[in-house]
């Protein structure tokens, strides 16, 4: 790492593909430096190619978590923006067949690594009176679905997201959640291909695709922005309209084209 202390300096945890890569382009593209914070080391090859930097980090190791923001505040600079996208899935198991590693899991770091970042992080932001911090929650957060461990896990970030709005926000840090709707990233896609998701997921809302990455990355960029200087503790869906839509088969669905 090399010292940069004239720009803002944002930190992507979970940067190495998926949403989290979006949102490290999409950060870059507008002018921060980006730190993608990963377990997956592919997201050094990510960092390169936006010109940003790569820090090895597990968020389910508290010791991990603080040294990585330590050495990022130290050899870069202080962090203005994080972005916490790390996280993990599960397979839609019965309760009676969700192993509880498995439950662990996700719970250690969807819930508990979004905590522990969110507060390392914070410290800093504190002492300087600015920052921001914005959550990947989900839409499943919402709604009952068979996730048994996914979904209260992004029930507790979001949850997460508004006590700590209120807890920091007089010190000049905002903190946000994103809850994105279902993503066409090449991992569902692929899944989608091959069977093993339902392609019904292309369609089930009211705008009748998928979210793009690229989407939620930007509905971030504006979180973080001056833009949005006046809002914190929110949760924004971005789910083409999947929360709207789903209560609507009780009425056979979503109107068609021409039907009245």
């Amino acid at each position: 790492m090399t010292k940069q202390r004239n720009s803002e300096i944002c930190v992507i945890t979970g940067g190495a593909s998926g949403i989290g890569e979006a949102c490290a382009r999409e950060m870059s593209a507008r002018g921060l430096h980006v730190v993608i914070a990963d377990i997956d080391p592919k997201g050094e090859e990510v960092a390169k190619s936006i010109g940003g930097y790569f820090s090895f980090l597990d968020v389910s190791e508290d010791k991990n978590v603080n040294a990585c923001a330590a050495a990022i505040e130290k050899n870069l600079g202080p962090v203005k923006h994080l972005v916490n996208c790390a996280g993990v899935l599960q397979p839609p198991l019965s309760p009676e067949t969700l192993p509880m590693d498995i439950w662990d899991n996700v719970v250690s770091v969807d819930q508990r690594g979004t905590y522990i970042s969110s507060v390392t992080f914070a410290k800093y932001m504190i002492k300087r009176k600015e920052g921001t911090i914005t959550n990947i929650a989900s839409i499943t957060a919402n709604r009952s679905v068979p996730l048994h461990s996914y979904a209260p896990a992004k029930a507790a970030v979001v949850a997460i997201t508004e006590c700590l709005a209120a807890e920091w926000g007089p010190h000049g840090v905002r903190v946000n959640a994103v809850s994105p709707g279902h993503t066409l990233t090449p991992a569902l896609e692929s899944a989608i291909k091959s069977g093993k998701r339902d392609p019904i997921l292309l369609s089930q809302n009211a705008l009748g695709r998928m979210v793009e990455a690229e989407e939620v990355a930007k509905a971030v960029a504006f979180l973080i922005s001056n833009d949005a200087a006046a809002i914190t503790g929110v949760n924004l869906p971005v789910d083409c309209g999947w929360l709207v839509s789903t209560s609507w088969t009780t009425y056979g669905g979503l109107r068609k084209n021409g039907e009245s």
